[in-house]
């Protein structure tokens, strides 16, 4: 879900303490943003979600204070499967709330995501829920983090699956920003002969107003995601994305 989002957000985070020295001039009540992008691929922990084809998202959230909840919605593309030859899952909704707490200099994000897909084949089970844990820290133009996310029961009924990556941004004077991660997904139950692979990004994120970003991004995974995937859903590609907020 959302790696372009992700990134905008690891990006951003060193130019946060900046508005920081603001926090005493924003408003006290909740807060609503809303975001829109297109992507030439939907990318999510190495895999595509739209079979190497592009995607619309967007979505809302309600910030108060530390708190935080929101819904975001993307085109996916799964291709036909042995319960649903003419897999009609068209769409991706995800709910989530959380806390984004700083402690000892450290932006935290502690909260929990459902991930729904409309019209999906019952025998697919492609439902689930996870938590998850954020990190980060801004020193200068660099940021760096790390994420692990918690499911009791993955994507496809596969068992609980834990998900650690560790991330990195730099923001350069002109707030374009080249950021990174590493990431690997383990599965509690095996499928097809995968337990686990590891997955990696490079990109740069540039704003090109305060409202419209673009981003460009290598994303690419070991090869043993593609004993079971596609070359249309794992492998090494180019994305490209632009994201509007307001």
């Amino acid at each position: 879900m959302r790696v372009f989002n992700l990134f905008l957000g690891v990006a951003a985070a060193s130019l946060g303490l900046a508005g920081a020295a603001l926090a005493d001039e924003a408003p006290s009540g909740p807060a609503i943003a809303f975001n829109a992008a297109y992507s030439s691929d939907y990318i999510f922990r190495g895999i595509s979600q739209t079979g190497g084809k592009g995607a619309a998202s967007g979505g809302a959230d309600l910030t108060y204070q530390q708190f935080y909840a929101g819904t975001w919605l993307s085109q996916v593309n799964f291709g036909p499967t042995a319960g649903d030859p003419q897999n009609k899952t068209k769409m991706e909704y995800d709910l989530y709330a959380g806390v984004r707490p700083t402690v000892a200099g450290f932006s935290l994000d502690l909260g929990v995501i459902r991930y729904g897909y409309t019209d999906s084949p019952s025998s697919a089970h492609y439902a689930y829920w996870e938590g998850k844990i954020l990190a980060s820290r801004a020193v200068g133009p660099l940021t760096v983090g790390g994420a692990f996310y918690y499911s009791p029961e993955y994507f496809g009924k596969v068992g609980d699956a834990e998900y650690v990556e560790l991330n990195g941004a730099y923001t350069f004077k002109n707030k374009a920003s080249l950021s990174g991660a590493v990431g690997y997904e383990n599965l509690d139950k095996s499928k097809a002969g995968i337990d686990g692979y590891t997955t990696w990004n490079l990109g740069v994120t540039y704003p090109i107003t305060d409202h419209f970003g673009i981003d460009l991004r290598y994303s690419d995974t070991d090869d043993t995601s593609r004993r079971f995937y596609t070359s249309n859903f794992a492998g090494d590609r180019l994305t490209a994305s632009l994201k509007a907020t307001f």
